[in-house]
């Protein structure tokens, strides 16, 4: 039961997930165009929005990054110039500080939201719960540092590593990497898959379209008319 479990959670569900995000964004961008957005409550108030805000988005886009490529940078890549224990350490260390300047950030925001009257009377419960559950997978993500630190040789990182870029390749055996594994990091790898999924009914839609509005939005200015 137990290796079933593995054979689905890694070698199939990576994949079930990766379809409903894309599906599901498809379709709520054709379907609902107008929900596609953030919906910043800055407007409500603005205390602890700035610094919970900045330290959540560049703690959560360091993070990913360096997520991107530490699981699918290739093992012969890296050792050109580093070894596989020292990668692991320096993921550690970048880890941890990211995680830390993400986790206060999504601490400002979580208080914020849960304890202003004004904010929540306005917030959705898929706004409430997704942050719940970012909030929930960023600290799955730093308890597995100490873990980490068990396997100084770097051999959790490469397992980890050499799933991800099983599935990315779509090659067989995948899941076999994660078997032995720590749990916490098989729940850190299944929770962030959940986000995915849920991915295009919460208001994680607006990471695909803001970066590019921002770069290709041209440029405006206000005038008034002289009275």
């Amino acid at each position: 039961m137990s290796n079933y479990l593995n054979d689905f959670f890694f070698g199939i569900y990576p994949y079930l997930a990766i379809v409903i995000m894309v599906m599901g964004s498809i379709l709520r961008y054709d379907q609902d165009p107008y929900s596609w957005k953030a919906g910043s409550s800055q407007l409500l108030r603005s205390r602890g929005m700035r610094a919970g805000s900045n330290l959540f988005h560049v703690g959560i886009i360091l993070l990913f990054f360096g997520h991107f490529v530490g699981l699918l940078t290739p093992e012969p890549v890296y050792h050109a110039v580093m070894t596989a224990a020292t990668k692991q350490t320096l993921a550690m260390v970048a880890g941890g500080i990211f995680g830390t300047l993400c986790f206060v950030g999504m601490t400002i925001l979580i208080i914020r939201r849960l304890t202003d009257p004004r904010i929540r009377a306005t917030s959705r419960p898929a706004d409430i719960m997704i942050l719940l559950v970012l909030y929930v997978q960023l600290i799955l993500g730093l308890a597995t540092i100490p873990f980490s630190a068990q396997h100084a040789d770097g051999s959790s990182m490469i397992a980890l590593a050499n799933w991800a870029q099983h599935i990315v390749t779509f090659r067989t055996g995948a899941a076999d990497f994660v078997l032995h594994e720590p749990l916490v990091f098989k729940l850190h790898i299944v929770l962030g898959l959940t986000i995915f999924v849920l991915f295009p009914f919460t208001r994680l839609v607006h990471v695909l379209s803001a970066p590019i509005k921002y770069l290709f939005r041209s440029g405006y200015q206000i005038v008034r008319r002289r009275s």
